[in-house]
Order: C-alpha cells, then sequence, then structure tokens
C-alpha cells in the first residue's frame, strides 16, 4: 500500500497505528468527561451551598411569619387553638410540597457529561464513515 508521501507500509503497521490511534481517542474522551463531570460537580456545590444559606435564610423568616400568624389567630381564640389551626396548615403545605417533590425526582434524568457524549458518537460515525470506504 502506498502512502500520501509515497512509502509503503503494511496492513498489519496500519491496523497497529489505527489501534493506538483509537486508544489514545477513547483515553482523550475519558478526559474530557472527567473534566466536564468535575467542573459541574463544582458549579453544582457552589449552587448548593447557596441554595442553602437561602433556605436558612427563608426558614427563619418563615418562622417569623407563622409567630405573627398564631398571634393574629390567638386574638379571636385561644393560643393553643391558634397554634393549632396553624400547624394543620403547614401541615397541609407539607404533604402538597411532597407530592410534587417526589412527582419532580421520578422526572429527573442522571447527569450525563453531554459535550463528551456527542464527541464520542461523532467519532464512532466519522469510524463509521472511513470503515466503508
Amino acid at each position: 500500500m502506498t502512502h500520501v508521501n509515497g512509502s509503503t507500509r503494511s496492513v498489519g503497521t496500519l491496523v497497529k497505528q489505527g489501534t493506538e490511534q483509537l486508544s489514545d481517542l477513547v483515553r482523550q474522551e475519558m478526559k474530557l468527561a472527567q473534566a466536564e463531570l468535575a467542573q459541574k460537580g463544582k458549579r453544582a456545590g457552589i449552587g448548593g451551598g447557596l441554595f442553602g444559606a437561602a433556605a436558612l435564610m427563608g426558614f427563619f423568616c418563615l418562622a417569623a411569619l407563622i409567630t405573627a400568624a398564631i398571634v393574629a389567630i390567638a386574638m379571636p381564640l385561644t393560643l393553643w387553638a391558634a397554634a393549632l389551626v396553624v400547624a394543620g396548615g403547614l401541615l397541609l403545605i407539607a404533604g402538597v410540597a411532597a407530592l410534587l417533590g417526589r412527582h419532580k425526582v421520578k422526572q429527573a434524568v442522571p447527569p450525563v457529561p453531554g459535550e463528551a457524549v456527542d464527541s464520542v458518537k461523532y467519532d464512532l460515525e466519522t469510524l463509521k464513515e472511513r470503515a466503508k470506504r
């Protein structure tokens, strides 16, 4: 077989080079996927921390609002009855939130390194096309 620059290489040499190149390609794709997942993980960690801080502040705000609701309801009722009414409302809200959360978790898809997957698909298509020639 004559090469572009005029040298001849055996089929065995070409298969060996192709195997080496394919191995290098697979290693590079794995490194790309690892880097992409690390970057996404770091962003998710920072976002999770910020959500945690927001949730803590929201919790304290909610506690203050619940206290205000109990005090407001306690004007016509006794204090224990007002607290019971507010607790029932909160239990109802918690139940609805739990059902909605369960539904959303079931719809979630596993995290996938999208760029790496697309790149591997492209590489496979290219290899298939060249193998046909």
